[in-house]
């Protein structure tokens, strides 16, 4: 089983009094693919229904003009006199026309998620909160931070009613800079949203979780950047957000031991009906090393040699060696071959030198000189034979 640490529990002066047992759900596994699904489909449950107009693109009378005008079949408006005339109408490649697959209101908008899911994803998204090397990666200033996670005694936050006490507490505990990165991040949307009350962009600062309502909630929600949730009631679209693990989360005391009681151990069943701690299901996640013991190793069998030599394809029209090995008789027709071709040239040099000498020569020997036809035929067919 993994070895739980223990967190030390800071106060305002930035100095750890006591500490606590890491709760079991940060040894959970971290499954960025669940947490990312899981987020997705969340994420589409706020979504409001909208629609075009029902009429939209089809407020014409235009009809087609049929075959035989050299146009297309495409409606077209009727009427005469204007520009709008004879203009293409309804459909989604014309200009006024209606759009494809139009909007409905009907659409599915939102998805349903399994609440087993739900949980095994925030007990991910929360393992992951609690690793340095995550936060770090996920663009968290935490570098002056004294611990990830973190935890804060519960009076030094719960007795917060201002603001800038909330500035100060976040100062003394070096978290401060990851507010001056949200603020600094802050800046225009790109594209139509800037029309949709929606004008500015910025980066996530860290995540305040709290046991119970007071005036905590005042103090910290005008610090930008800055969110905060009650532990009894974690959202995985706060834990991870964009589906993206590491969120830098301040712990009240409070919260940080609830989180046992609310999840369950290894041991102990938690609040939460049905619900059991996932465990990662490899132990030692350094597979080669495993495999690589001597334990395993001398189970082993020996590995069996493969004497397999891949045949290397020949074409015995170039290879000589390969032909002889298909078709031994190929050896006897090349040579036969060679000889009628020496002998051919010895009979043209015999006739080049007998015109020299102004000698007539008999018909018969000029036949001879001829390529003989015949037995290049033979040789073709006995290699395409084989």
């Amino acid at each position: 089983m993994t070895a739980r640490p223990l967190v030390g529990v800071y106060t305002t002066a930035a100095k750890a009094e006591s500490h606590l047992t890491l709760p079991s759900v940060f040894t959970s596994p971290i499954r960025p693919d669940i947490v990312n699904d899981v987020h997705t489909r969340m994420n589409k449950n706020k979504r409001q229904p909208y629609a075009v107009s029902k009429y939209a693109g089809h407020q014409s009378s235009a009809e087609s003009w049929g075959t035989g005008r050299a146009v297309s079949r495409i409606p077209r408006v009727p009427g005469g006199g204007t520009s709008r005339s004879g203009q293409a109408a309804f459909g989604n490649m014309c200009r006024g026309g209606r759009m494809f697959a139009p909007n409905k209101t009907w659409r599915r908008w939102h998805r349903k998620i399994n609440t087993n899911e739900k949980r095994f994803a925030v007990c991910s998204a929360l393992a992951a909160a609690a690793l340095p090397s995550l936060v770090f990666a996920r663009g968290h200033k935490v570098e002056q931070v004294p611990e990830v996670p973190l935890v804060v005694e519960s009076k030094a936050i719960n007795t917060i009613d201002k603001t800038s006490k909330a500035v100060a507490l976040l100062k003394a505990l070096n978290a401060y800079s990851d507010i001056e990165h949200s603020k600094e991040s802050r800046k225009l949307r790109s594209g139509k949203g800037k029309m949709r009350n929606r004008r500015y962009v910025q980066r996530r600062g860290p995540l305040v979780v709290y046991a119970e309502k007071g005036p905590v909630i005042k103090a910290f929600r005008n610090v930008p950047g800055v969110d905060l949730c009650n532990v009894n009631h974690l959202n995985l679209l706060q834990i991870a957000p964009g589906g993206h693990l590491g969120r830098f989360i301040i712990w009240t005391k409070d919260a940080f031991q609830r989180l046992d009681a609310l999840y369950g151990t290894h041991s102990k069943l938690g609040e939460k009906s049905g619900f059991i701690l996932p465990r990662s299901s490899v132990q030692n996640a350094d597979i080669g090393r495993i495999v690589n013991s001597e334990e395993i190793q001398t189970s082993l069998r020996a590995k069996v040699p493969q004497n397999k030599i891949a045949q290397r394809k020949k074409n015995p029209f170039r290879n000589t060696q390969f032909l002889l090995k298909l078709n031994p008789y190929a050896k006897v027709l090349r040579r036969a071959e060679l000889v009628a071709q020496e002998k051919k040239q010895k009979q043209k040099a015999a006739l080049v030198e007998a015109k020299r000498k102004g000698v007539k020569t008999d018909k018969k020997a000029k036949k001879a000189t001829k390529k003989p036809k015949a037995q290049n035929a033979q040789f073709k067919k006995l290699l395409l034979s084989h």
